[in-house]
């Protein structure tokens, strides 16, 4: 194996408790687990990437390049003379006239009309919304495989092994499951779909137009993202349907485009907001975790089944000028890194049947080393964007540097004076809301971007209370830091999804004013004091 494999590789020790049969029955026994971890962020940042992220730069740099060489140029014309001779250059040796006037303040008026006109609308965050289910669809980790026994479904070796995958998958014994999967008849019916659906679309809907105080019948652009079930008609249509909103709604709905597609979502929102003015633009995520119910006994298809639990979000976004003073956050940045050219990307989250004819997700041993490369792909992207300029600076020298002389691949070049400047992301955001996928994919995000366990702190948590959402779980997230009263006027807040394709997506929004902890609607608020808690 080479060299930059083994780098990729851990390995740990599982207790896997008393054999209860064969000829070790009765004493201890233990695996090795061998498992793929994120490439290292120190090791391998592409320069290529980290150009996509200045051109955005570089397009305004001609500002950047004039603007003090003109302001340098009129100061020092000004400054060599009086006062009493500047107010003769400018009125008794000037000669005006009306035209000459008039010419100069049509030319004022048109630049400024064309480069108020041309500026991007402002997109304002209004409010959102997370559904939280009803109690009895509680579970904890040991009634979810109680749940699976009773299914009779799937063998002994299937349930011990999602047994495991519970034990050390960050999630709590409060999550929330549909109420098909506590029966034993087929879950993965377009009836139990819509079920699911309409609950968990509608209770957040509800709980938003409530907060917000606006009409179903005043939103323009509607966008729907849910990756598995897409029922005709669609999900967009049900809830234009349930609402009775208006006839001229641009609805959309997007599908198999993975736990990232929040973000997508949003991403849509802002370009139809962009091209209609005086408009609401509502974004709803979720996901049917009954309908992608997986009863065969590939492993590789199990591990879905552990993670993914209900919920739902529902975010109203806004362009309108007179919403900046009640909107919560403005939209900053959004950057998206598809990475699906590859065949190993594309492969690395695939929905499809196994040898038993059950259709089910499967989930790539590879997918720590593929999420890697699209989250650095994104984070060099996004960094030159938001990053203050010092850390720009330093990480851009240095990465030119390595790039440049530091090709020698003998064992000095691996010295730590050798690696490229990582940037701190910790100056560029105060909060940090990283897709709660497991344990495992946060533990190494943690590590590589230098992270703080005060960082990590919503997603760890909302993992831990309400398992993987999918592209709902950011919103969950962001919920958590409000509960905790931490989001302050002016903070920046990284909102950071990963799904299927492979697709790396990036939001980051501005806090308009101090967000009060909320006294309900919130998914938090009758746990909120009894986190964080400690990892499992």
């Amino acid at each position: 194996m080479a060299r930059g494999e083994q780098d990729l590789l851990s390995t740990e020790i599982v207790n896997r408790g008393i054999e209860s049969s064969g000829p070790n029955a009765g004493s201890l026994t233990f695996s090795v687990r061998v498992r793929r971890r994120l490439p290292d962020f120190l090791q391998s940042v592409n320069l290529k990437y980290v150009k996509l992220g200045y051109h955005y730069l570089i397009n305004h740099g001609i500002y950047l390049a004039t603007l003090p060489v003109l302001v340098l140029v009129f100061s020092a014309e000004l400054g060599s003379l009086t006062r009493e001779e500047l107010w003769k250059k400018l009125w008794e040796d000037a000669c005006y006239d009306l035209a000459t006037v008039l010419s100069f303040f049509a030319v004022f008026v048109f630049t400024v009309s064309v480069y108020f006109m041309s500026r991007p609308r402002s997109i304002y965050l209004i409010d959102f919304a997370c559904y939280r289910p009803n109690d009895d669809l509680k579970v904890t980790k040991e009634q979810f495989i109680e749940v699976a026994r009773r299914s009779g479904k799937f063998d002994e070796a299937s349930l011990q092994f999602q047994k495991r995958i519970l034990k050390s998958s960050g999630i709590g014994d409060e999550t929330y499951i549909p109420k098909a999967l506590m029966s034993n008849d087929n879950c993965a019916t377009m009836k139990e779909g819509r079920l699911e659906a309409s609950t968990v679309m509608f209770g957040a809907l509800d709980e938003l137009f409530e907060k917000t105080r606006i009409r179903p019948k005043d939103v323009g652009v509607l966008v729907v993202n849910c990756s598995i079930f897409n029922p005709t008609p669609s999900l967009s249509a049900m809830i234009i349907n349930h609402y009775k909103m208006r006839g001229n709604i641009l609805s959309y709905n997007l599908g198999g485009m993975g736990c990232s597609a929040g973000i997508i979502a949003v991403d849509l929102a802002r370009d139809m907001l962009q091209a209609n003015p005086n408009n609401y633009a509502v974004v709803v995520s979720t996901e049917m975790v009954g309908y992608n119910w997986y009863p065969g006994r590939d492993r590789s298809m199990l591990v879905p089944n552990c993670f993914f639990r209900m919920g739902c979000s529902a975010v109203l976004l806004s362009n309108r000028r007179r919403d900046y003073r009640r909107a919560k956050y403005s939209l900053e940045h959004l950057v998206r890194t598809h990475k699906g050219a590859d065949d190993r990307s594309f492969r690395s989250i695939y929905q499809e049947e196994d040898e038993q004819g059950f259709k089910g997700l499967k989930v790539s041993k590879d997918l720590m080393e593929i999420g890697g490369d699209a989250l650095k792909t994104n984070i060099t992207t996004l960094g030159p964007l938001v990053l203050p300029f010092s850390e720009q600076l330093l990480f851009f020298a240095t990465l030119v540097w390595r790039h440049s002389f530091g090709r020698d691949t003998s064992k000095a070049s691996l010295s730590p004076s050798s690696k490229p400047y990582i940037p701190d992301y910790k100056l560029a955001f105060e909060h940090f809301c990283v897709h709660a996928a497991s344990k495992t994919v946060l533990d190494e995000l943690q590590k590589n971007l230098e992270l703080s366990e005060k960082n990590m702190e919503a997603s760890r948590m909302t993992l831990h209370r309400f398992g993987n959402t999918s592209s709902s779980s950011i919103w969950y997230e962001l919920a958590y830091l409000e509960a905790k009263e931490r989001v302050k006027r002016g903070d920046r807040i990284w909102q950071i999804a990963f799904g299927s394709g492979f697709k790396c997506n990036s939001v980051v929004w501005r806090s308009m004013r101090r967000v009060r902890k909320p006294s309900r609607n919130n998914p938090w608020l009758d746990c909120i004091d009894r986190y964080p808690v400690a990892p499992n």
